[in-house]
């Protein structure tokens, strides 16, 4: 243990271990989803986003991870309301695309990485945050739609992938605080790993919008904009903002934002590293009746 914990102290990964190259940031509208398995990307309405998202994925080729650590959140696809785990770590050999009520998206399956995941689920549970360990997981468009952005509709996935879900939907949810926290102990556990591995960790959902009631369809520009103004400059501090917050500003949705913070928790310059380089920004209205947002940052 006293080796283990010494591994992870510093703010960079030793030699010959896995380290996190990169942090990805996006929605994941089921509505894109759809857009790319009916063809309509090249439509006046789609184009504008996806040609937003060329950058990355240029990037994305030059620079591939060999595993994305992917944050998202399960939509009654996995787990309903019989059965709704806070934090839970996908630790099997492969995912299929579960069915959302139209069938599962004709996208590959996800081939994950057990011994990272099992090294992540360890280290983290180690650090005193509650995981669920699941090894049978349908993946939904929470998380094959950023796939989709970011790597095109391959005929299979080019990297593996650690699929974890955070509880966005049924209160109580976790608070940015705690998700931040968080992420800065899968940075840890990452960086213990015993292999050269390149680890990209990916945070999605958001931005504003919300699906029900009066305020259905809302969209705060400004407020998402200035999110993203404080994710990449000063995210201890936008790590304590209120979920009342998020909702009044951002809509009932909205609080899937916390996701993004776990990904931000994990670069280097949170604990003592330099800060990271942004590559790409981008941020849309409208997709669905949702803002579209996204961020690529580079570790140093």
């Amino acid at each position: 243990m006293g080796e283990h914990a010494a591994r992870q102290t510093g703010a960079g990964a030793s030699e010959g271990h896995a380290r996190i190259t990169a942090s990805v940031y996006t929605s994941h509208v089921p509505a894109i989803g759809a857009a790319i398995d009916l063809g309509k990307t090249e439509e006046p309405y789609w184009k504008p986003l996806f040609a937003g998202y060329e950058p990355s994925k240029q990037w994305m080729r030059e620079n591939k991870p060999d595993v994305v650590f992917l944050v998202y959140n399960d939509h009654a696809t996995s787990f309903d309301l019989g059965m709704i785990p806070t934090f839970a770590i996908g630790t099997a050999a492969e995912f299929e695309p579960g069915d959302e009520g139209y069938g599962p998206r004709p996208v590959p399956k996800v081939i994950g990485h057990p011994e990272l995941a099992s090294h992540i689920a360890q280290s983290v549970i180690q650090q005193d945050f509650d995981l669920t360990i699941v090894n049978d997981l349908k993946v939904d468009h929470g998380l094959t739609v950023p796939m989709n952005l970011l790597f095109g509709s391959p005929e299979a996935w080019p990297v593996k992938v650690i699929p974890f879900h955070v509880n966005v939907v049924q209160y109580p949810v976790p608070s940015g605080a705690r998700c931040f926290a968080l992420g800065q102990a899968i940075r840890r556990a990452i960086e213990s790993y015993d292999a050269p591995l390149k680890v990209q960790i990916w945070g999605t959902g958001g931005m504003s919008h919300q699906l029900q009631g009066p305020r259905a369809g809302l969209i705060n520009k400004e407020w998402d904009n200035k999110f993203l103004d404080r994710l990449i400059a000063e995210p201890a501090e936008l790590a304590k903002v209120s979920h009342i917050e998020y909702v009044r500003e951002a809509g009932s949705e909205g609080i899937e934002l916390v996701m993004w913070l776990i990904a931000r928790g994990a670069m280097s310059d949170v604990d003592g590293g330099p800060a990271p380089t942004l590559k790409h920004r981008f941020f849309h209205v409208p997709a669905s009746n949702t803002a579209v947002g996204h961020l690529i940052m580079e570790n140093n």
